[in-house]
This record gives C-alpha cells, structure tokens and sequence, in this order.
C-alpha cells in the first residue's frame, strides 16, 4: 500500500513534489488525486488476499486526464456567453417598451419577469463526464459573477431609463438567505461575521442548487464531484447543499430515450407504460420544489433530501424497465440472425406476462417464473445477463434521470433539453487495446514483437484455463458489444464511423442533450474537425453556421517555456476547445490553430473569423475544417486552391482526377503479422538463404523486405534501419538512421523488420510510390514521398499507383508526382489540413495537385517534366536495388545497361531539392515574376513554416540554406538557366 499513501500525500509538478495538505484541500488537488488513484486497481490475488496492483494505463484506459484551468474557463466562458447574452437582452428589450409615466409597480412587475439574474440561475449547465468536478466548480464561479453582474447592471438600466429603484428577484431572495443563517447563527451561539456571509457566497449555493448537472460512470467520481462541490460552496452557519437531484453515477453515452423504450416495447408498450411514465413524469413538479429550496437551514436540507427519495421511488419504476430494455438490446446485437429471431421471440413472451409480471422482473425485484422449462431456462439466462449487464454498465436514462429536464417524455422529438453542455470527455478507442489491457497483467504478451505473437500467447492462456484469459475475453466482448450497440442503436448516427473514441459519442450524445438552441462547449482532440470519420458531422455544424468557436490548441507549450498542458499525453498530440449549437447560428467561427496558450486567443494574426462558405471552399469532399496557423496562411492557401484543382475531386459527386491515380495499402502490420517472418525466423524455420538486394530465397518462393514509414524519408528509400526495444511497449520498432557512410555506399541497404512474401500485383511491382502516412503538422516535415524498390509495403506507407494506358511509361509519371508530394509549397499546404498524427488518404486526394499541362511551362531550353525527371532520377537512384527505377528513367548506357547508381552527396542533394522547390514556387503561382519582392516575402514566409528544418539548417551551415538556394534558383529559372550553377 505504501505506493498507493505517497501518491495520497505528495503531488507532483514542474519537477517538484509538493505536500497536498488535506486540510486545505482545493477542487486542483482533488482532481490531481481522482486522477493518479486510477493508476491503480483492487485485486485479489490466488491466496484470496485483497492487494493493490499498478496499472500503468489506467489513467489511459479511463481517459480521465485533468483539465487546466485556463482551458475550463475559456470553454465555460465561450459556452455561457450566447445565453448570458440572451438573458441581458430580454430585459434591454422590455425596459426599452416601458415607459415612465407607468406606474413603479407596473414597471418593477414587468422587469422582474425578464430579470437577467432570474434567467442566469435558471439555466441549466451539464457535464456528462465530469470527473470530480472541476468544470462544474468552476461553473457555479462563473454564473455566479454573471449573476451579481445582472443584478447590478439591471438596477442600474432601470434608474437610467425609468428613474425606477429595481431589486432583482435574486437580491431579495440573497437578504432572505442571509437573514435565516445570521437568525439560526444567533439562536445557536455561534460567530458568524458578515465577510462570510456575502452575496457571492449565498449566490453560490443558488447557483449550485439550481444550475448545476454532472454525470459519471465511475461512482468515485461522483462522490468527489460532491466533496469538491461541497468545500467550494461551504457557507458558515449553513447545513451543506443537497445536490443529489443533479449529480448521477451513470453511463452517459448508453442508455434510452423513453420513446425509444415505448417503442421497443412493441404495440403495446404506449398504454404497458402509461401508469409508471405518469408517475415518473409528475416528479418534475417535485424537482422544481427541491430546487427552489435555499438549504439555508437543516430542515430544508432534510426535505430536500427526502423529497428526492420520492422522486427516485416514483420514477424508478420506468427506469428499471427502460435500462433493462437497453439491457436486452446489448444481448441481441452479438446474436446471428436464427438465434436473434428466437431472442426477440423470447423478450416478447416476457412482455406477454408468460414468465410473470414484467415490470418486477425487469427491475430485478423478481425472478422469471412459469412458461415452457425449456424457454424458462434461456429467458433466464438472459435477465440474468441483462441484470449484470444494468449492474456494470449503469446505463443512464437522461429524461428520468432528471426529470425536470425534459417534457412530454413519450413524443418523437424531445421537448427540453441542458441550456448547455460543457466538459472535457474521455479519449479513448472503444476498441479494446491489447499492449494496453495486459501492460499490467502480463507484461510479456504487451511486450509482443508481433500482434500475431500477441495472439498465440493469448490462446495459450486460454489452453492453460488462466483466469486472465477469462477477464480478458470478456473485456474484449464488452468492448465489440459497445461498439456494435454504438454503430447500430441509432443514437450516433454521425460520429459512430470507423474505429469509435468515445469523445466523438460525447459529442453527438452532447448535441442531443441541449435545447435546440443551447450551447455545446467541449475539450476533444482536434480530429473532430478533421478526422474522415467526424466529417458528417462537422460539415453539418460547420457549413451551416453553427459553430461559434474552435480553438485548436498543441499540447506542448514551449512558445511560453511551459510543460505541457497535459504532461502524459505526447507533446505533440493536438486538441481542441469545440463551442457550437445544434441549431443557433453565427455569422463566422473564431478559429485559431495550433495555439499554445489561452492568451494567443487575443491576438488578431493567430485567431480570426472563418464563415461557412471558408470550410466547405478549402475541404470540398469532406468539408472537415482547415487548419490555418495564421491569416497569412488562409490567404496563401486559398490563393493556391483558386488556381489549382484538388488531386481527387468528388464534390459534384463524381470523381474528377487531376492524375489517374490509385491509392492502396498492401500490408496490415497488425492484421497482416502472421504472414512476416524476421531474418531469424527466416533462417530458421523456412530455412531461407539471402540473395542478395535484401532479399530472401526458401523452398516456398522469395522474400523481400516488408517496408514500413520508418524506413524512409523524402526522396530516400535508405533513410533508416529498423531496431527493436522490447521495453518500449507502445513503439518497439524504432529507426535506427543511417550514417553517412552507408547512404554513401550504393551496396547498403536499411535492414527492414520482417520479409514477406508478396502477392502477384502492385505487392509484387519492382518499384512504387509510397508516402508515409504517420507524420504530424508540427514534425520537420510533413509529407514525406519517397520511391521504393518494392510494392510489399505496411499500411504505415501507402502506394500510389497510377492507371496508364498497356506500355504507357509509369516511371516519369511517379517521378513528377513524387516531386511534387515532396515541395515545401505543397508540403506548407498539407501542413494546414492535418490535425493528428495521420496523413489519410482523405487528406491526400483534397490537396492541390498539378496537373499534367502545367509540367509543358519551358525555362530556357528545358520544360518543367524534364528538369522534375532529372531531379528525382538522381534523388532515388542512389543504390542498385532501384536499377529498375532507373531503366525505366531511360538511364542506360550504348548498350542497353542501367548505368551505376549516383554517388550520394548531401551538398548537391540540399542543391537538387531547392531547385525542385523553387520550380514548383513557380508553377503553383507564389512567384509572381511581376511582384517580386511581395513574391520572395511569401516564399520565405513559406519556408518559416518548417521551424526545424531552419535550425537544423542554421547549426549545421550557419544559415537556412535550402531557403536561401531555393530563392537563387527562382532567378536562374525565370532567367531561363535551369543548369546554372550556384555558388554554395
């Protein structure tokens, strides 16, 4: 245990360990300890005894990461300021139709039905994964400075206007407060001095009472959300707030609407549910009444209590048959058509009172009972699932959860809904990670070369009958159920595509929760605006005005000489604070990218206006969001796409190619692992010989290398070997680079991984145009183009293939391609629509591609095709084993023979790609021959967009060369001396 006390005693940050002192315990610090308790987890190991075991993924698995400050309260401030808006102007509105001439009690009546404090503590804010509280005490501070600031601009609007001395309903109910603590403070004999009986602090508790909604799947989670609550709102004098009616252990994302439970029910599950629905229904008068309570003293705490015991036995009825019905669907969606057929038949005799009244049986207060033994026996088999199901999931039913929410509970749309939901959910795949799952458990299996490796050794748990293998398998069905209840239960219509993070369901669950026109405001990654998967739904929010903000944030903050704003997560990873509406709109979206503090908010270069016509223009397939780092970006981007088709365009809903190009991945490396094989395993047990060119002979056919991202860089197929670390779980393939040495030898070649044998077609091609697919916008580069002397490729690098007419020359083609995958200006382009650490395909066929006409432009006596082939010619062919590559380039001496390989030299390298770069300045239209000095400024603000690649440069030749030759080019080419010679 003494592991588990020092994390209880100590907190640690900006590389220091600080004591946390309990008794002056703040909302930070418990969230610190909420967070660092799920490292951990209660076992009972084979002797029976209770032990603590480290999970060094919990925290992960869980997704609960604490949320700054700032971040909190730039959402809730974002979030709140339509509706603290709409509650301002609804009095300006009626003080400006009163007159003075009417009377005082006519005018003070009449504002006091539109106050804007009123309004303020009646809104209703929501976080549905609220942790241990720390959005929701910041948001009982925010309403409440709003609140004081309506009450006293409302008296102040009212005298000018009407001479009228106006008292907000609130400040009459704070005096009232005030006066009952103060009177039970002197019938007790205790001191209490005014300072803490202020009317922040009695506005707090309003607000508390009132405003304030949080829901979590982790019951701990609630019972700190409540302490923190508790301690932030702590009134001297006062008995603490009930808050029960608000704060609910549940599953957010899964669970019913009441209709939808109706109408599972079958024909007649309307008049089956009418009585427990009519009761569940009338509770919202209750829950008005809890909520008007003050809990100024002990008795209205106790009623409040014990009204809301009411509510719970009046409405859990319904609930229990509303999350059994949910239960049962979670039952169903991993059944085949025969045994699905039998269940529905089943849960219809339920409902058919042939296993005994239904009602109890769903709410587990009564076994099933009567009916055929044989179906008697499945039927139970299935409560019993279904009841476990309920137990461990705690599926949340929002409308009978809080009943004052919503109305009208049984119509097809819903009527109510949060004024606002706010919050920071979990990021996590629903798919269950294997390293992840067993890092803890058994470190061996998550230390797995192979994901087939992984695989065997799982099923040998299972032959040697280890509970793990039994926990596991079931944590692995749970996780395909909730994927498959996410696709299929109708409730995620939009963000249930591809491989589901639970934040995307947030999301959408979110946009459902609030009134048609309340307000969204959540911290996700930034892929809900990017990501192919989220494209439905953010083309739906974006192009139709509703978003209101999107601040795209990285997770470093060394612009500000700062830790990351979340420590554990990598420093390059990118989120966003996302602020939008299911249906009120907003002339232009604020949007800023990768920012690095709250503050860069201000500045008018990082953050500026993007109208929906701006995200469907850049994005047209997708219309998922730019990702522009300044105004000076959007402007040079826009300026490219005005001029220069996308490489696939499907916006007219038919494909128009700039080129007649393919994409394709060949390997899966996880799905694919049993068909690699290591130089071991080769040697071993398929008893291969090499045959020189990193290639393999055995008894059943050749082997060649298995090529993965890692092994290349621009123009480079040799960039690096692959090593590999057992003990990094998560990455054990590592790049190993080559040195200079080696890329100078024409006989060396990057020792791959694994060798695989390909199958006939692009697998087995000679050669191929690959990009890596896993880069990041804030990496050296970005895209990353390279041509290898293989099809046999991991999906980490996928092909580009081109569809050409039989015996049309494929080579000069990939090489112009290649060229331009690989400029800085198309690479600066790329750079604004990647939001995480993938270059999807999706991404790849939006971007500006030149077409085949523009290669016919001549400088001097050379067109743009023949300077772009001889470049990337001498670029790619720097060893033998691309011989191929270079036969096809028409690289052959008298006789028909590929002529030896060029000599590797980084100085003429660093030469061949400036002047690549500089052509494509040129093509793309940022050199304006007729501007040129505007012109060189927008190159080499271009260039500064690549920061790494500058101070690599500087430190090794003093300047940013590449920058500087690339303008030296740009004059040799517009001379018309494409073979100039430059100095340097």
């Amino acid at each position: 245990m003494s592991e588990a006390l020092d994390i209880l005693s100590w907190e640690e940050g900006e590389g220091r360990r600080r004591y946390i002192n309990y008794r002056d315990l703040s909302v930070q610090q418990l969230g610190s300890i909420y967070e660092r308790l799920l490292e951990f987890e209660l076992v009972r190991d084979n002797a029976g005894e209770v032990d603590i075991r480290p999970n060094i993924f919990a925290r992960k698995n869980s997704g609960s990461y604490y949320t700054p400050d700032e971040l909190v309260l730039l959402i809730l401030d974002e979030t709140l300021a339509p509706l603290i808006n709409d509650a301002h102007k609804g009095f300006v509105d009626r003080l400006a139709n009163l007159k003075q001439s009417d009377s005082e009690d006519y005018n003070f009546t009449e504002l006091q039905k539109v106050d804007p404090a009123q309004a303020i503590t009646r809104l209703r804010v929501c976080d549905p994964a609220m942790g241990s509280g720390h959005f929701l005490v910041s948001l009982v501070d925010r309403l409440t400075n709003h609140t004081l600031d309506a009450v006293a601009e409302a008296a102040a609007l009212a005298q000018d206007a009407l001479d009228l001395e106006y008292e907000s309903p609130v400040a009459e109910e704070v005096r009232r407060v005030r006066a009952t603590i103060r009177g039970n403070a002197q019938d007790a004999g205790w001191t209490v001095s005014e300072d803490q009986l202020d009317d922040p602090q009695l506005v707090k508790r309003m607000v508390l009472k009132r405003c304030v909604y949080g829901a979590d799947k982790n019951p701990m989670a609630v019972e700190l959300a409540k302490v923190s609550l508790w301690l932030h709102t702590f009134t001297v004098g006062a008995p603490l707030s009930f808050i029960d009616h608000h704060l609910a252990a549940g599953d957010s994302l899964f669970g019913l609407w009441v209709r939808d439970a109706i109408d599972k029910a079958g024909e007649g599950g309307e008049l089956f549910l009418h009585e427990p629905l009519q009761r569940a229904q009338t509770q919202a008068r209750v829950m008005e009444t809890i909520e008007a309570l003050t809990d100024a003293e002990i008795g209205e705490a106790h009623r409040s209590a014990e009204m809301w015991e009411g509510v719970e036995a009046q409405t859990g009825e319904l609930d229990g048959f509303v999350s059994f019905i949910h239960a049962l669907d979670w039952i169903a969606a991993s059944k085949k058509s025969d045994e699905l057929r039998a269940h529905k038949a089943l849960v219809t005799q339920w409902l058919d009172g042939v296993f005994g009244d239904p009602m109890p049986i769903a709410r587990g207060k009564k076994a099933p009972q009567g009916g055929k033994e044989e179906e008697l026996e499945v039927f139970a088999a299935i409560w019993r699932a279904a009841r476990g199901l309920i137990e461990e999931e705690r599926f949340l039913n929002w409308q009978i959860t809080f009943p004052g929410v919503w109305t009208n509970w049984a119509s097809a749309e819903l009527e109510g809904g949060f004024d606002a939901v706010v919050g920071n959910p979990p990021w996590d795949r629903i798919k269950l990670q294997q390293v992840e799952w067993f890092a803890a458990r058994a470190p061996e299996i998550a230390k797995a070369q192979r994901a087939s490796d992984r695989k065997k050794m799982i099923a040998g748990l299972k032959d040697a009958k280890d509970p793990l293998f039994g926990d596991y398998a079931k944590a692995e069905k749970r996780a395909a159920d909730t994927l498959k209840i996410a696709r299929k239960g109708g409730h995620y219509p939009l963000l249930s595509r591809g491989d589901i993070n639970l934040y995307s369901l947030f999301v959408e669950r979110a946009h459902r929760l609030v009134k048609r026109d309340g307000m969204v405001g959540l911290l996700t990654p930034s892929g809900i605006a990017s990501d192919l998967s989220a494209s439905a739904f953010f083309r739906k929010v974006s192009t139709g005005g509703r978003v209101k903000a999107f601040y795209d944030f990285e997770n470093r903050r060394t612009r500000h000489g700062l830790e990351p704003f979340f420590p554990d997560v990598d420093s390059r990873f990118k989120f966003a604070a996302m602020m939008a509406s299911p249906s009120r709109t907003f002339d232009a979206a604020q949007c800023g990218f990768f920012l690095q503090a709250v503050g860069e908010i201000a500045n008018p270069e990082q953050c500026f206006p993007i109208t929906a016509v701006d995200f469907a223009r850049v994005n047209p397939n997708t219309g998922t969001a730019p990702i522009f780092r300044t105004r000076r970006d959007m402007e040079l981007t826009t300026r490219i796409y005005a001029s220069t088709p996308v490489l696939v365009d499907k916006f007219g809903g038919e494909e128009v190619k700039a080129w007649p190009i393919d994409y394709a991945t060949v390997f899966h490396m996880t799905n694919d692992s049993h068909l690699f094989r290591t130089r071991v395993e080769l040697e071993g047990e398929e008893g291969a010989w090499s045959v020189g060119s990193n290639r393999w002979q055995s008894e059943n056919g050749e082997w060649v290398p298995l090529y993965e991202g890692k092994m290349v860089q621009a123009f480079d197929h040799r960039a690096a070997s692959i090593t590999i670390n057992r003990e990094n779980l998560n990455r054990p393939a590592q790049p190993l680079p080559a040195k200079p040495e080696q890329s100078a030898d024409p006989d060396w070649l990057a020792d791959p991984q694994f060798w695989v044998q390909p199958e006939q077609g692009l697998a087995s091609e000679a050669y191929t145009l690959c990009f890596k697919d896993v880069t990041a916008p804030t990496n050296m580069r970005t895209m990353i183009a390279a041509i290898i002397p293989t099809g046999a490729a991991g999906n980490t690098v996928p092909l580009l293939d081109l569809e050409l007419e039989e015996n049309a020359p494929k080579a000069p083609r990939i090489a112009q391609i290649g060229a331009n995958l690989n400029a800085v200006v198309f690479d600066f382009i790329a750079r604004q629509k990647v939001q995480g650490q993938h270059l999807n395909w999706f991404i790849v066929e939006q971007l500006p591609v030149l077409p085949p006409i523009s290669y016919t432009r001549r400088f001097g006596c050379n067109t743009a095709v023949e300077i772009v082939q001889e470049a990337v010619l001498e670029l790619t062919y720097t060893a033998h084993d691309m011989a191929s590559f270079a036969r096809d380039m028409g690289y052959v001496d008298d006789a028909g023979e590929v002529k030896p390989p060029f000599i590797w030299d980084e100085n003429h390298r660093l030469h061949l790609r400036a002047k690549l770069d500089a052509l494509y300045f040129i093509l793309y239209g940022i050199f304006d021959p007729d501007d040129r000095k505007q012109s060189r400024d927008d190159v080499e603000y271009i260039y500064s967009t690549f920061p790494i690649v500058e101070r690599k440069e500087i430190e090794e030749y003093g300047s940013y060369r590449s920058r500087d030759l690339c303008l030296a080019y740009i004059n040799a080419l517009l001379a018309g001396q494409p073979d100039a010679k430059l100095e340097g």
